[in-house]
């Protein structure tokens, strides 16, 4: 039997071994490299692709990887059952000794071939049948290159592995069900590559039933059984594709039920449709429908199967085709049936020309889709779907052009459903689809279904249902979400919100715990936004909005972005790793991701290329902003303002910003708030910082004052803004581990924008006490972090215990600030009525809160005391349930609060707010744990000391050196000893090291990968060097960047980063001390002086030590990788030297190699030993 998970994790090790072979393959073969460069051209010039090179083909061998791998699983699959008589690769039983032999045999008489030879020839035994050789032929990707025949006998050895414990095969594909639900495992996560480019995601099989039940089965009533056709232009592993053959096959039996099966199965398959632009998607989805039309006509032998034609096509659905009886695209089309076989100039290989035109071309009763939720990463294509669906628009995802390619592909009348993304409905792209192509046809049905639990399905959902017509009803069926699912359920078709989708769908004026279903005036749901909130929170956001006479766009000068860099990665870093370059340029850097709790968190820096003026630098090669950034340049020169290369926008300097607003610096004051968070979280700012897209900043009038400020702020900061951010905000849903937990919808993230801020109803009153004791408590609160209290100096045990007392008690006093706010603002908008005065409680005294304490919480524990709901939000704070009101809190208080809780519990409004999805989080790190940070920061700190690396000259140190010097420094050895008591020092020493270095070697850093993309930087580089020299070196390109498998270490990375800025605060030259512990040079050296420390080095242990070459390459390497660097940055004569640096240094270098034996090319070629099982190396 099939052991899913463990064929899944053993394939994709396959498919990225078979990848990195035909990637050493693609560089290493002349021919291979020049047919890829070829139709990568073709594929450029047809507008196929606008990728770079190195992307495009890694796409490419990531198919051609998937295309091997599956195509032996497929013939496994009919060895093990027996479709095919003889084994050839393997089999339970008898069966591998089959293949054996016969693989002896084809030796025998193929005496030259290899076991590539073979492996192909096994594969290609499915074109014996007419029904599987679409399969394997050149539609699938793998006859695009050849592994090595090394890897081929891997491949064939990894098929034959016997699991030693059983002494069976490890992979047996038996099933006499012969099902193919392991296939969509495969699909979804063989390749996590293909997985991000093509946003893989199964549709569960009860999400396809209820999406069938509403279009093919209407369809089928309304155009006839006979007629009736099905396409899914997305159909990925082939689910819907799957639901439809079956429900067609038993409407067939049911209306001739003597009729033989083979006619019905041939029937069916004429009339269900697929394409995908995923190969391996689409041999996957062929296989599933070849195996369910054998299992409905008992056929047991592939020899025996009708010559069926499987109606599943690889293609571009949003191109290829016509719409509304013109070509798609003008070219495209045409060119590809020009090769009829798809060997058009705009075709890849295992296209089919006109197999997609007579799909495609095709107009079907009943069009189904889960399309691709994802933005268009690829330029060109993003423009041509531009050019071909009018409702494309900003940022836009490709569930819209494929919500109109949907009723494109239908006839007059025709079903369509999909799932889909709901980005669109709050997101300013999806207006044009809203306003523009919605009201056009006759959308019948809009189902929220973000909060039903979907597996896999991490991005919010809707689903959307119409007929191809102009709209016939003034009315459009909507199930409204009122509240997500309590928990993950064990069977995710019977959860309670999909429970609740399904079974009252069909039943307007229907309202449950779950959902609410209505029937909504068309014209209301022509307007954009869409707001899918049930239970009353419309009425409710109506409400706050009618209350006030004002929005926030009449009270503020403007909303939007301060500065947009358009390349983070290369402006940012830790304040350290500048002050090593003397770069002093700079500012505190504002990402969304630090604005939290009325305070910016301490970060990062950021370059600041402006002067005090707010004009751009006047610098040149000598300025460390150029030298920070010149590594960069070409990457920088390539970024687009509004689609326009800042390197065509005249004035513009290559190192400022992509975007600068300066009117937005002129006044210090501002309000800045997180673009992306699970609640609202705004700050004043009072100047210094650079908050860039992720943290948009709220610009007052001019002249307004710090009190106006604050106003806005308590306002903004409010539980009732929240509640109404999120009717108009997009959910970006619980999309990666950090952003949430799929059933607690309070901890998933949401997009707030500046042009829905603009529309918020501002009341007329303001909590400004309050608002202002926030401020202020964020600042004292920041003041007694240990962080502040290690940089003040003079710091013992007793001084951080009492600063973590303060600690606590600002904190709780801003919780229950917080919570006073909350309320009095709820009084602002109306929403207590005649109660205000006696729930905000003026004169009430307030104590501190801790959290847990606060009225909803002490609600929501009561609940699940009851055991009516689960939640993990106590957990994942760290707070304790309270269900009972604190013996310690004033009894004026303690009444107040049972108030409160009477109202929310039997308000039909208030319990929309007060909850967790509106409630703020004080999400804060542990005491200890930011103590321990600070302390280690403290020390890392000291081990930079200048002292410790120029001894006068600069010098490489082993931590243990390190550990012997600081023996002797008291103040290191009382932080030492409060950081981590009574260890040795050197442990102490190399865990502060251990993720703070990156290796000065290349080959210490990158893996194979990582080395490739090295040399591409490096030729960057070289041309750029050129450039600056005055030679016309033509288009330069930009080299791909970094991924963390490009790395050797997780550390490295971190470092490092996608565009490799180094970060570090040490350099590393692994297995080069003579004490067995890590050698380190300083960061903070520049090139000229890494160069001196490491000649220093290796001539001591010239002269001291008996080291053969082997242990020299390394270091040998690192020196010649940086003397390209200290050609450039050191150009003049040393008068030390009586020339340039870089030549005493290359002269050395020679001298050396010769001496050792060796030659540059030793160098280059170098990697590091294979590591070895057992115990781990202390230098690393």
């Amino acid at each position: 039997m099939i052991d899913a998970r463990r064929l899944l994790i053993d394939l994709q090790r396959q498919v990225r071994s078979i990848e990195a072979d035909l990637l050493r393959l693609a560089e290493s073969d002349t021919g291979a490299a020049d047919r890829l460069a070829k139709r990568y051209e073709a594929a450029v010039k047809g507008n196929r692709t606008g990728l770079p090179f190195e992307t495009w083909r890694g796409q490419q061998l990531t198919q051609v990887a998937a295309g091997w791998v599956l195509a032996c699983v497929f013939a496994r699959f009919c060895e093990d059952n027996r479709l095919v008589e003889q084994a050839l690769l393997a089999g339970p039983g008898d069966r591998l000794a089959e293949a054996r032999e016969r693989q002896d045999a084809y030796f025998r008489e193929y005496g030259s071939h290899s076991d590539l030879d073979y492996l192909r020839a096994a594969i290609n035994r499915l074109e014996d049948t007419e029904v599987t050789r679409a399969l394997v032929e050149r539609q699938n990707p793998l006859h695009v290159m050849d592994p090595s025949p090394d890897t081929a006998t891997a491949l064939l050895d990894f098929w034959r592995r016997i699991d030693p414990e059983t002494g069976l095969l490890v992979h047996d594909f038996t099933d006499p069900s012969l099902s193919t639900r392991f296939l969509g495992d495969l699909y979804q996560d063989l390749s996590e590559q293909a997985r991000k480019d093509y946003a893989l995601l199964q549709t569960p099989e009860f999400v396809e039933e209820f999406i069938l039940d509403r279009t093919l089965d209407p369809a089928i009533e309304e155009f006839g059984l006979a007629d009736v056709r099905l396409i899914d232009p997305a159909c990925g592993s082939g689910h819907f594709l799957l639901g439809a053959f079956a429900r067609l096959l038993r409407r067939w039996q049911h209306l001739e039920p003597g009729a033989d099966v083979r006619v019905h199965v041939e029937r069916v398959l004429r009339q269900v449709n697929g394409v995908d632009i995923n190969p391996y998607a689409v041999a996957i989805a062929r296989f599933r429908l070849l195996v369910a039309a054998l299992t409905a006509c008992g056929i047991d032998r592939l020899k025996d199967a009708p010559a069926w034609r499987l109606r599943v096509a690889i293609g571009d659905s949003l191109l290829f085709g016509t719409r509304n009886g013109q070509a798609a695209i003008a070219g495209v089309t045409e060119a590809a049936m020009a090769g009829q076989s798809g060997e058009g100039e705009f075709v890849y290989e295992y296209e089919d020309a006109a197999e997609l035109e007579e799909i495609l071309g095709d107009r079907y009763h009943a069009v189904v889709a889960n399309p691709p939720y994802i933005t268009v990463k690829d330029p060109r294509l993003n423009k041509l779907y531009r050019r071909v669906w009018s409702a494309c628009a900003g940022q836009y995802a490709l569930s819209v052009p494929f919500a109109q390619r949907l009723f494109d592909l239908a006839v007059p009348g025709g079903f369509t459903g999909q799932i889909t993304s709901n980005s669109f409905m709050k997101r300013e792209f999806g207006r044009k689809l809203i306003e523009g192509f919605l009201p056009t046809i006759d959308l019948t049905a809009v189902v929220d279904t973000s909060g039903a639990y979907i597996p896999g399905h991490s991005t919010p959902t809707v689903t959307l249902l119409g007929r191809s017509r102009r709209p016939v009803s003034g009315q459009v069926r909507v199930v409204f979400g009122v509240q997500g699912e309590p928990k993950a359920p064990r069977e995710p078709a019977k959860g309670h919100v999909w429970s609740s989708i399904v079974n009252n769908v069909d039943f307007p004026g229907t309202h449950t715990e779950y959902v609410s279903v209505d029937d909504v005036s068309r014209k209301l749901m022509s307007r954009y936004p869409w707001s899918l909130a049930g239970g009353g929170a419309q009425d409710l956001a109506l409400q706050v909005t009618q209350v006030c006479q004002c929005t926030l766009a009449d009270k503020v000068a403007g909303i939007g972005f301060a500065a947009i860099t358009g390349e983070d990665d290369a402006f940012t870093a830790p304040a350290t790793s500048f002050e090593r370059r003397s770069l002093s340029d700079r500012r505190a850097f504002g990402p969304g991701d630090v604005v939290r709790d009325y305070a910016v968190r301490r970060g990062v820096d950021i370059v600041w290329p402006y002067d005090n003026d707010l004009r751009t630098l006047r610098i040149d090669a000598s300025h460390p902003v150029w030298r920070w950034l010149w590594p960069l340049r070409r990457n920088l020169q390539l970024r687009r303002r509004f689609s326009v290369p800042v390197e065509e926008i005249d004035g513009f300097k290559w190192f400022e910003y992509r975007e600068f607003y300066r009117h937005r610096f002129l006044t210090p004051l501002a309000i800045s708030f997180a673009f992306v968070a699970t609640h609202n979280n705004f700050v004043l700012d009072r100047g210094g910082k650079v908050f860039n897209r992720s943290a948009p900043v709220i610009k007052l009038p001019e002249g307004a004052s710090e009190e106006d400020h604050l106003c806005l702020l308590g306002i903004l900061n409010s539980s009732t803004a929240c509640f109404w951010l999120k009717q108009v905000s997009h959910s970006k849903g619980n999309a990666t581990a950090s952003s949430g937990i799929p059933d607690q919808p309070w901890s998933w993230n949401w997009e707030f924008t500046g042009t829905k801020l603009q529309e918020f109803p501002v009341p007329d009153d303001a909590p400004l006490a309050l608002a202002g004791r926030l401020d202020s408590l964020a600042r004292e609160l920041h003041a007694t972090t240990p962080i502040a209290v290690v940089e003040k100096g003079a710091f013992d045990r007793e001084t951080l215990n009492a600063a973590q007392s303060e600690w606590a008690q600002i904190r709780a006093e801003m919780i229950s600030a917080q919570e006073e706010l909350d309320w009095e603002v709820y009084g602002l908008y109306g929403v207590l009525g005649d109660d205000t005065n006696a729930l905000v409680g003026k004169d009430v005294t307030k104590p501190p809160l801790q959290l847990g304490e606060r009225a909803f919480e002490i609600a929501l524990a009561r609940k699940m005391a009851a055991g009516e709901l689960e939640t993990q939000w106590f957990v994942r704070h760290g707070s304790t349930p309270v269900t009972e009101l604190p013996d310690h809190w004033p009894a004026d208080y303690r009444a107040l609060v049972e108030r409160r809780l009477e109202k929310i519990a039997d308000d039909p409004y208030l319990h929309l707010i007060e909850r967790s999805e509106c409630k703020r989080r004080w999400v804060t790190r542990s005491w200890e744990d930011m103590e321990s940070d600070a302390l280690r920061g403290w020390l890392q700190d000291r081990l930079e000391d200048r002292a410790l690396w120029f001894r006068p000259e600069p010098t490489v140190r082993s931590a243990a050196q390190l550990a012997d010097e600081l023996r002797t420094d008291d103040d290191f050895l009382s932080v030492a000893q409060l950081y981590a008591r009574d260890q040795d020092l050197l442990d102490v020493v190399q865990d502060l090291v251990r993720d703070q270095h990156v290796p000065g070697t290349s080959a210490w850093r990158y893996t194979d990968s990582g080395l490739r993309i090295r040399k591409a930087w490096e030729q960057t580089w070289d041309l750029q060097r050129r450039e600056d020299a005055g030679e016309n070196v033509g288009k330069i390109a930009v080299p791909p960047k970094y991924k963390q498998g490009d790395f050797r270490s997780v550390s490295y990375w971190r470092n490092r980063g996608k565009l490799d800025v180094p970060k570090e605060r040490f350099t590393s030259y692994p297995e080069a001390s003579r004490d067995g512990t890590l050698l380190l040079g300083w960061a903070g050296f520049d090139h000229l002086q890494q160069a001196q420390a490491l000649v220093a080095y290796v001539t001591e242990r010239q002269e001291l030590d008996a080291w053969g070459a082997e242990q020299f390459v390394p270091l040998l390497a690192a020196l010649a990788e940086l003397l390209p660097w200290i050609r450039q940055w050191h150009p003049d004569v040393d008068p030390e030297f009586g020339q340039a640096p870089a030549d005493a240094y290359d002269g050395y270098l020679d001298q050396v190699l010769l001496q050792l034996g060796l030659t540059r090319d030793d160098l280059t070629a170098w990697r590091p030993p294979a590591p070895t099982r057992g115990r781990r190396r202390k230098t690393t």
